[in-house]
C-alpha cells in the first residue's frame, strides 16, 4: 500500500473526551494540520495509510483478527469448506476484513459501505479482494442493488466495528441479516454497551430477540478489547459468531 506522509497527534488525556463520538486527532500532512474526528471516515480514507496507522498501529485495533479467527474456528469445527463461503462484508471500509478472509481461502466476497470514500480506498489499497463493492443504505437500497445481492446467494455475514453510532443502526443490520441464506454463518462485533438492557440503540432488543427466538443460533460469544481510546483506556466489544436459523 502506498502511504502518504503524515503524522498524528492525540489530545491530552485531560481533554475531557468521554465517548467514542467525541474522539479526534490532529493530522499533519504536506505542512498543514487539520483536526479529524475518528468517526469522520470519509476524511480518514482519503489519505492512503491513515486508517491503518491510526486504528491499528496507534490504537491497537484487534477486531478484524478476532472476528475472522472466531468465524474460521467455528467453520472448521463444522467441517464446512471455507472456499464455499459467499461472504457479505457489511461496513467493509478499506477492505481489511475482506483481505484476511481472502487469505484464509474465501473465494467470493461482496462488500458494502455507506461511504463512497470507503469503496475508493478498498480499490486503491486492496484491489481484487471484492467480487463486488456496493455503496448504499441497506434500509433503502436501489432495486438493482437489492437484486444483485440476492443473486449472489450470500451464506455468510461478517461485520467488524461498524454497528451502531448511526451509520449501521439496528434496522439496517436486520435488513442485511435477511439477505443471508438460512444455515448461513453470522459473525459480528458490537460495543458492549449496545447489548446491555440500558441500550437505547435497539441492538439489545434485536440481538436478544434473535437468540431467544431461535432466529440466531449463537455458537460463541467473546468479550475483548476492541482498541484503545485516544487517552489509552481500553474499549471493550463483544464478538458473536453463530448460524442463521430463520
Amino acid at each position: 500500500m502506498k502511504k502518504a506522509g503524515f503524522s498524528i497527534t492525540f489530545p491530552e488525556p485531560n481533554a475531557g473526551i468521554k465517548t467514542q463520538s467525541e474522539e479526534y486527532c490532529v493530522v499533519e500532512s504536506d505542512g498543514q494540520e487539520r483536526k479529524i474526528r475518528l468517526h469522520d471516515y470519509h476524511e480518514i480514507y482519503a489519505l492512503p495509510g491513515l486508517y491503518e496507522h491510526l486504528f491499528y498501529e496507534r490504537l491497537k485495533c484487534k477486531s478484524p483478527d478476532v472476528i475472522t479467527r472466531l468465524l474460521i474456528e467455528q467453520i472448521n469445527k463444522s467441517s464446512a469448506p471455507i472456499s464455499e463461503l459467499v461472504v457479505f462484508d457489511l461496513g467493509a471500509g478499506s477492505g481489511i476484513v475482506g483481505e484476511i478472509l481472502k487469505q484464509k481461502g474465501v473465494n467470493l466476497i461482496v462488500g458494502i459501505d455507506i461511504i463512497p470514500e470507503a469503496a475508493l480506498a478498498a480499490q486503491r489499497d486492496r484491489p481484487g479482494v471484492y467480487d463486488e463493492y456496493h455503496i448504499g443504505d441497506l434500509r433503502n437500497l436501489p432495486l438493482d442493488t437489492q437484486k444483485a445481492l440476492e443473486a449472489k446467494n450470500l451464506n455468510c455475514l461478517v461485520t467488524s466495528g461498524a454497528l451502531g453510532f448511526g451509520d449501521i443502526p439496528a434496522s439496517a443490520f436486520a435488513e442485511c441479516y435477511n439477505l443471508i441464506a438460512v444455515d448461513g454463518w453470522i459473525a459480528f462485533n458490537i460495543k458492549e454497551d449496545f447489548i446491555e438492557e440500558s441500550d437505547s440503540t435497539g441492538f439489545f432488543n434485536l440481538v436478544k430477540g434473535m437468540i431467544d427466538g431461535g432466529i440466531f443460533n449463537l455458537r460463541v460469544r467473546h468479550r475483548y478489547c476492541h482498541r484503545l481510546m485516544v487517552d489509552g483506556s481500553p474499549l471493550y466489544y463483544v464478538a458473536m459468531v453463530g448460524v442463521k436459523k430463520a
